[in-house]
Order: C-alpha cells, then sequence, then structure tokens
C-alpha cells in the first residue's frame, strides 16, 4: 500500500540547523534504502506560493505568504507500508526528528490492486479525479 503523508507545522523563518538537517538526511536515507520511503520534499516558505481556489465556478488566486494559517504544509513524503498502522509508526519516526507538527496520512488509490480493503473507486469518481 502507498500513503501520501502530508506535513503540516508552524512556519519557521530560519532554515534547519545542521544537526536538523543531518538527522532527517538520515532517516531519509535510511527510509530509501529500505524501501519504505518512495518520495519525500520540503516545501520552501509561503510567501513564495500561491493558493488557486474554485468557487461557485469562479477561479481565485491568492499569492503567499498564508498568514491566515495556523499550520502551513511543511513538505511530503510518499511512504510504502504494509498497513495503516505501519504507515502511522512511520510518521511518528518522521515527528521524533521534525519540528512540532502532525503528519496527515492518506492512502493512495492503486488501481489493480489485489488489496481486499483497497476502497474501489468508480469511473465517475476516477474521471472526477483527474480535472
Amino acid at each position: 500500500m502507498k500513503f501520501l503523508s502530508i506535513y503540516k507545522t508552524v512556519e519557521r523563518n530560519t532554515p534547519p540547523s545542521q544537526e536538523e538537517m543531518a538527522s532527517m538526511g538520515k532517516l531519509i536515507q535510511e527510509g530509501m534504502k529500505k524501501g519504505w520511503l518512495l518520495a519525500t520534499e520540503g516545501c520552501l516558505p509561503s510567501a513564495l506560493g500561491a493558493r488557486v481556489r474554485r468557487s461557485d465556478g469562479k477561479i481565485s488566486v491568492t499569492d503567499g505568504p498564508f498568514s491566515e494559517a495556523k499550520e502551513v504544509v511543511g513538505g511530503f513524503a510518499l511512504l510504502k507500508a504494509d498497513s495503516k498502522e505501519e504507515a502511522i509508526e512511520l510518521a511518528r519516526q518522521f515527528l521524533k526528528i521534525a519540528e512540532d507538527g502532525e503528519c496527515e496520512l492518506r492512502q493512495l488509490y492503486e488501481p489493480n490492486s489485489a488489496d481486499p480493503n483497497q476502497p474501489a473507486c468508480h469511473e465517475a469518481e476516477m474521471v472526477a479525479l483527474k480535472r
């Protein structure tokens, strides 16, 4: 199974320390080597970003920073785990190294999955997801 881990935290104004970078680098290297970490990236400050929103059929764009947000997305990881419980444990390992925050875990849809717990997606839902 694949899980998307979305790391949410209070936006920081300073880059991570060398020690923080080394600790995170070690975890990333271990995860890639053992195969449970498929991809990961951190996000630059929200001041460099934008939010694109559709509401009532109209598209609006809001440039960062997102000062109204209590937390911002700090990064993501794509995890490979045998169960939701295993994905939770991997998120716990990450949070022990990262700053305060939370990881939202979402199982990803995998077509032709042999997993009986994989939620079924109807054709109309898949078309909507591709928009």
